[in-house]
């Protein structure tokens, strides 16, 4: 027997609303100080010099994109696969600044505001973060979403949100980086 793993449309509505959640904010925080993400993608050091302003451009565009793709059963699945690849870059590049002994890089994931530097927790997120997105491509059950599974949907992403955001303060501590002096680049 071939038994097909489907997810009810609550769950996957859910899974869903978290990443659009979590890219849309990314892409969000990035463009509202493009130059000072400009000067943090630049410390990682891992693009030639001359490109690094327009791919520093175009982590930004690629995360709106997902939290839109995310949106359309259509290119949900495309939408994932690209932002799983970009939650696997962000671990890469995090592992091999890490490995040299850059440690005390920006992140860039806190928003231009917070200067937490990397860590190896981030590239563990960032590995559990795209296996999830596998979960959130499998096929959904058809039936009709009820009032009760809005609701659901809705404390459930509030929640999650709020798991998250305190997660990522204990875990991150980003008072250690700005009392620091942190550098952006190397």
């Amino acid at each position: 027997m071939n038994h097909v793993v489907m997810l009810d449309p609550a769950v996957g509505s859910l899974l869903v609303g978290c990443y659009l959640l979590l890219f849309a904010s990314a892409a969000a925080h990035k463009l509202r100080d493009l130059k000072q993400f400009a000067d943090v993608f630049a410390g990682y050091g891992l693009a030639p010099a001359l490109i690094r302003w327009r791919l520093s451009w175009l982590v930004p565009v690629l995360e709106t994109l997902v939290a839109l793709g995310l949106l359309l059963p259509a290119s949900r699945a495309i939408a994932a696969l690209v932002a799983a690849a970009l939650l696997l870059s962000y671990a890469i590049a995090i592992s091999i600044n890490l490995r040299a002994g850059r440690d005390l890089i920006a992140c860039g994931c806190g928003g231009p505001d917070r200067r937490r530097p990397i860590a190896a927790w981030m590239v563990w997120r960032n590995l559990l973060l795209a296996l999830g997105l596998g979960v959130a491509t499998l096929p959904w059950i058809a039936r009709k979403l009820e009032w009760t599974d809005g609701a659901t949907v809705a404390f459930g992403l509030t929640s999650i949100a709020l798991l998250y955001s305190c997660a990522e303060r204990l875990l991150g501590d980003p008072g250690r980086a700005r009392d620091s002096g942190m550098r952006s680049t190397p």
